[in-house]
């Protein structure tokens, strides 16, 4: 078959990384999710995956994250039946699939040009759709059409974004929608600016310029919001090491840990 052709770089050409690991994941033996897309797809998309390949920390992060996502996004979903997900820089992201229970509204979100690829690989429209543009360009709210509770993911964008640009994405979900519940991954402070740990990324040129290590952290960049929970992707780590058990509950660990902070409005 053709190859699906990609001129992507920066934060944008982080969605490969994260693709490519939950396609090389879900082919392992007792993988605790399966990305049927990912693994279908990957091989027809004209990429270099060799760097993604070999770094292991990219890739933990990356499987790890999902495999807690999609226990938070389930169970969201289950309490909310007719809810609206906003998936922000979904990038490739199919979490959709593996939680679509035939009801849900579902906007898949980002920049024109990922928004392409993805449409070309992915053709969705109808309950799933996908709107290409900035997550700081308030116009993307205007495509929603809000249908029950309202659940905003945002997943490996905030840590590319700064602070101010983080309030300004955060302020259109405060100013447009009421009823909103809000999953932010924020990678931990002490890893600002340190990039270069994961090889795959540090080769796109995207640039970790902001970390928080609870929702105290965002400050007034979470300004009208209220906190509900304080997360991390431990215990996804624990599910594809299990001997990291002995050390997560250390309180090192949570310093270090990627953290899914959950708030509303």
């Amino acid at each position: 078959m053709e190859k699906i052709k990609v001129d992507l770089s920066g934060s944008a050409e982080t969605m490969l990384q994260s693709f490519y690991a939950r396609a090389l994941y879900s082919k392992k033996k007792n993988s605790k999710f399966y990305d049927a897309k990912a693994v279908g797809i990957v091989d027809r998309i004209d990429y270099d995956f060799s760097l993604a390949e070999k770094d292991n920390t990219m890739s933990s992060g990356v499987v790890a994250r999902t495999i807690v996502f999609d226990e938070l996004v389930s169970a969201f979903i289950k309490k909310n039946p007719d809810c609206t997900v906003v998936n922000i820089a979904c990038g490739l992201d199919t979490r959709v699939y593996r939680m679509d229970n035939g009801r849900l509204t579902w906007y898949n979100v980002d920049l024109p040009e990922t928004a392409a690829v993805r449409k070309q690989i992915y053709g969705e429209e109808g309950r799933i759709s996908t709107i290409g543009i900035s997550a700081l360009d308030s116009k993307w709210a205007d495509e929603i059409k809000v249908r029950g509770k309202m659940l905003f993911i945002i997943e490996g964008l905030s840590m590319y974004l700064t602070a101010e640009e983080n309030k300004q994405m955060l302020g259109i979900i405060r100013d447009h929608f009421d009823n909103a519940t809000v999953m932010l991954e924020c990678i931990a402070k002490r890893w600002v600016n340190q990039e270069g740990i994961e090889k795959s990324i540090q080769q796109t040129g995207a640039k970790y310029v902001f970390g928080a290590d609870c929702f105290a952290d965002l400050g007034d960049v979470a300004e009208g919001f209220r906190k509900i929970k304080d997360d991390n992707i431990t215990r996804g780590m624990e599910k594809l090491y299990p001997a990291m058990k002995l050390v997560t509950w250390l309180p090192i660990a949570n310093k270090v840990t990627e953290k899914i902070l959950i708030f509303e409005k």
